[in-house]
């Protein structure tokens, strides 16, 4: 693999690894907890043959990097998933579709095509790999091999978002699917515990956005319609099609789980861009939603223009909805940038105490260099340090058992995957998540470098061995 300089995303630990690799016996620096078996997964982009001029973060075919733990004992694995996108770039040595930020002119490649490279979430004893413009990509754990698009047995007719909603206490999963073109411009779905998609709703939007997370508490279903439009109109203008419209407020629609679009109710709020949520729950006859805000967004602090990096820069905020008033209430929670917000997801819909967030550099690209522990009964946080040039990305909260925990909401560990630039090798973090400020419990050494990614999940042991197909 040619890696060309020049682009941030093709350079340092952003750029792309050769070698698909299964090691055991990894070397661990401290000691793995003895109950602490099962399997971190994380997703990232791994391009086979990016472009200079236009590649972007978010273009990469999907690679799987896993770290599996058994009585102390890692073993890493790492996988591309082998989309038909993917299948058709291998066969044909070259790239066979456009970036993210290639203009639309004739003699380009396709537009781009889906590359399962965002998170990966395990539902009705499925692996599912996710794209939000597309179906999921099922996965063989433990080895990572991917089997199949997935569709529910042709039940899914809409795209599937990179963050669905599983709710402990009932086992749903919800997931939407939206459109920029076709309408309706968004759909909702629910999947039943044992992993039947039971309904597929349209809710109506005026155009399309991009909506890359939503929410759920006990018995809603929230939905972000922000400002980030995409007009053909503009396009034919010469203009970009996906913009920021900062005059146009942010919307978001509150609606029963099991209901459609009739039962809807939407609320405004100034104009800002949310990436990702980190949880929503119900107080009284408010729906309160936690997320990281920015106060508009150009999607080019994310490819390396360093000049448009501040609307980029994403901060703890909470909304506060009177389903009885209408009144919208919305506060900051903090004014360090972070973002990939994360809480125990046993309690996921309900209210947590506990939040985490990894805190941004201002840098013109991404980069992590800490982990952020919100203890929100008490409005205050502490701060995992990861150390001189040791960047990382999510923390995945691990609680210490599959079941709700007497030891209490924070009762378990934060992983996280880190780079340390100077040393040039990849780790994998376990943290007391009741303590987060010390040391790590342990520090796995990873056998090739892992570069920055996106989303994970961790399936317990007792789970890598029940897959349906």
């Amino acid at each position: 693999m040619v890696v060309l300089a020049g682009n941030p995303y093709l350079e340092g630990n952003f750029a792309p690894v050769d070698l698909e690799l299964t090691v055991d016996n990894l070397q661990v620096i401290g000691e793995i907890p003895p109950d602490l078996n099962g399997m971190l997964i994380r997703n990232g982009p791994n391009p086979l043959f990016p472009s200079q001029a236009w590649y972007h973060w978010f273009d990469g075919h999907g690679m799987l990097h896993g770290v599996e733990i058994s009585n102390g004992k890692a073993k890493y694995c790492n996988r591309y998933i082998q989309t038909e996108g993917w299948k058709s770039e291998k066969a044909a040595g070259r790239a066979m579709s456009s970036g993210f930020l290639a203009p639309p002119q004739q003699g380009n490649p396709s537009p781009p095509v889906n590359t399962a490279n965002t998170a990966v979430v395990w539902h009705g004893d499925r692996l599912l790999a996710l794209w939000e413009g597309g179906e999921p990509y099922q996965i063989e754990v433990s080895e990572l091999k991917t089997v199949s698009p997935y569709t529910y047995g042709g039940d899914l007719k809409s795209a599937f978002t990179a963050h669905p909603k599983v709710d402990f206490a009932t086992g749903e999963m919800m997931f939407f699917g939206y459109s920029w073109v076709d309408l309706p411009y968004l759909q909702y779905s629910v999947v039943s515990h044992e992993g039947k998609l039971l309904r597929t709703v349209p809710i109506d939007l005026p155009v399309g956005v991009m909506m890359h997370d939503f929410a759920i508490t006990a018995h809603y279903t929230i939905f972000m319609n922000l400002p980030l439009t995409f007009r053909l109109e503009r396009a034919q203008q010469g203009k970009p099609p996906l913009l920021f419209e900062k005059d146009i407020p942010s919307r978001f629609g509150i609606l029963p789980r099991h209901r459609d679009n009739s039962s809807i109710r939407w609320f405004e709020a100034p104009a800002c861009y949310i990436a990702h949520t980190l949880n929503a729950y119900e107080d009284g006859d408010e729906v309160v939603l936690i997320a990281c805000r920015m106060p508009s967004t150009t999607m080019l602090g994310l490819a390396g223009r360093a000049q448009e990096i501040h609307s980029d820069l994403a901060f703890l905020h909470k909304w506060r909805f009177n389903l009885k008033t209408g009144a919208v209430i919305e506060e900051p929670l903090d004014d360090i940038p972070s973002e990939f917000p994360r809480v125990n997801e046993q309690y996921l819909g309900r209210n947590t105490r506990y939040g985490y967030t990894s805190r941004l550099t201002p840098n013109s690209v991404p980069l992590f260099d800490g982990l952020i522990k919100y203890d929100f009964a008490t409005n205050s946080s502490q701060i995992h340090e990861l150390g001189q040039g040791r960047y990382g990305g999510e923390g995945v909260f691990v609680p210490r058992t599959p079941h709700i925990s007497q030891g209490g909401e924070d009762d378990g560990w934060l992983l996280t995957f880190v780079y340390d630039e100077v040393a040039k090798i990849s780790e994998l973090l376990i943290l007391n998540a009741k303590e987060i400020v010390v040391e790590p419990v342990a520090r796995i050494i990873l056998p090739q470098r892992v570069p920055y990614g996106f989303h994970g999940t961790w399936i317990e042991q007792t789970n890598l061995k029940s897959v349906a197909i």
